[in-house]
């Protein structure tokens, strides 16, 4: 009987597509997906490091699985907070079998020596390789295969070339390194799915370490000739110009995810990333007036070092003007070795939570309304699983859901009519 394995994710939908390529690797090594955790011989914990309260979730889950695993398994933690702290998860947790960075092939060494390669000892388990890009192992370039979803998320670049002043990612991923195009098309081809999300640190920035320019609206017009749509996730909005709104706007998919973190000039200055509400209000404006049912999903941090009462205001009024459709909102974690890490003027916790708070309300009130004004209108939509669609107002796992009739095909791709909404889903019933 063949060994299986299990894999747990935390973070972003990037670290989806990184669980997916182990998972596929496994699976060419000759393992067995688990049916649960417990059952599984292999058992890989792949981590998020973004902000604290994540790297709290990806240890709670790492215990969860020493506590839960059957006796003789091994446990694998992988992912961002194993590249970045991997040290001190080695020296924190002796239970764990190997605390793996990107660049070490952990699949490979259980298949070959039949599990006996992740009994390390203390010293190879200590040793903290660097990652060799001249290496037969690259996390980045190895193929998913085809995806059991309506919906795949493909991975263009891996790292990125900015400095913004809370974020420790580029310490850990490295510089931007862009995926060659003719691979991407191809991969696209072998997932099979009906959507395709495109996903990057900087993806605005595609190709332009490869290639000397930027290539995303390039990557958008080939990859839809392969799928029925293709959804960008995410795109810094000093990079959205004209010809990248057209790409969007015109591919049948006008989702527009755009990465603004906050709006107030003398913050954004602070946290080394340019823009103001003036700004992102003009460009969201003469995005409606291009394609007036375009939709918007953006972010924005709470309590960044330095953050008033003012920028606090400017949020708000932004959010009631710019009418975004999906918005996310995190407090601020202090990230050592960042830039905002030495800046003067940290929120105390309580007040960036009753700031989130407020914010939240404003948010969800607009996104409900927005939400709302979809009835009586028509959708394309894809099921993604019975009883469930999106349209693409809806990216897959942070957005709200179309609900439909449970006979629909997983799969299949119907135009439907909105009858009703009830909080953030829309519910219809297909038009014949």
């Amino acid at each position: 009987m063949k060994p299986t394995y299990w894999i747990e994710t935390l973070g972003c939908a990037k670290n989806e597509v990184d669980s997916e390529k182990v998972a596929f690797r496994a699976s060419s090594a000759g393992l067995g997906r688990a049916r649960s955790l417990a059952g599984a011989d292999l058992v890989v914990v792949n981590t998020c490091a973004f902000i604290e309260s994540a790297r709290e979730e990806s240890v709670n889950a790492v215990l969860d699985a020493l506590e839960t695993k059957k006796a003789g398994a091994r446990v694998v933690v992988t992912g961002c907070m194993a590249e970045r702290y991997r040290g001190e998860l080695v020296d924190a947790l002796p239970e764990v079998d190997v605390v793996a960075g990107f660049d070490q092939d952990f699949i490979g060494e259980y298949a070959a020596g039949a599990g006996e390669a992740l009994s390390l000892g203390p010293t190879r388990r200590k040793s903290l390789p660097t990652m060799d890009l001249n290496s037969s192992y690259d996390l980045l370039n190895l193929p998913t295969g085809p995806s059991k979803r309506p919906f795949a998320y493909l991975k263009a670049a891996e790292g990125c070339d900015r400095k913004c002043g809370f974020c420790a990612i580029p310490s850990f991923r490295g510089r931007q390194r862009s995926r060659e195009l003719e691979d991407l098309v191809a991969e696209a081809r072998t997932l099979g799915s009906k959507e395709i999300v495109v996903v990057a640190q900087d993806l605005a920035w595609y190709g332009k370490d490869l290639y000397g320019e930027k290539r995303l609206v390039e990557l958008i017009r080939r990859l839809g000739e392969v799928a029925h749509w293709v959804r960008l996730v995410y795109i810094y909005p000093s990079e959205l110009n004209g010809e990248l709104i057209d790409a969007i706007g015109t591919s049948g998919l006008r989702y527009f995810d755009l990465s603004l973190q906050h709006v107030s000039r003398p913050l954004l200055r602070r946290m080394r990333r340019p823009g103001a509400a003036e700004t992102y209000l003009s460009k969201i404006s003469a995005i409606r007036d291009r394609f007036p049912d375009a939709v918007f999903r953006s972010n924005f941090i709470i309590g960044y070092p330095g953050e008033t009462e003012e920028d606090h205001d400017a949020l708000l009024e932004f959010l009631r003007q710019a009418r975004l459709d999906w918005v996310a909102f995190f407090p601020y974690s202090r990230e050592a070795g960042t830039y905002a890490d030495g800046l003067e003027g940290h929120v105390p916790s309580a007040l960036a939570a009753e700031r989130m708070a407020e914010a939240s309300e404003v948010a969800e009130r607009i996104s409900l309304l927005r939400r709302s004004a979809q009835v009586g209108r028509e959708l394309e939509v894809i099921v993604q699983r019975r009883g469930e669609a999106r349209s693409y107002m809806e990216a897959p796992e942070i957005d709200g859901l179309v609900r439909v009739p449970v006979h629909l095909q997983v799969g299949g791709i119907y135009n439907v009519w909105v009858s009703a909404s009830d909080g953030i889903d829309l519910i219809a019933a297909p038009t014949s």
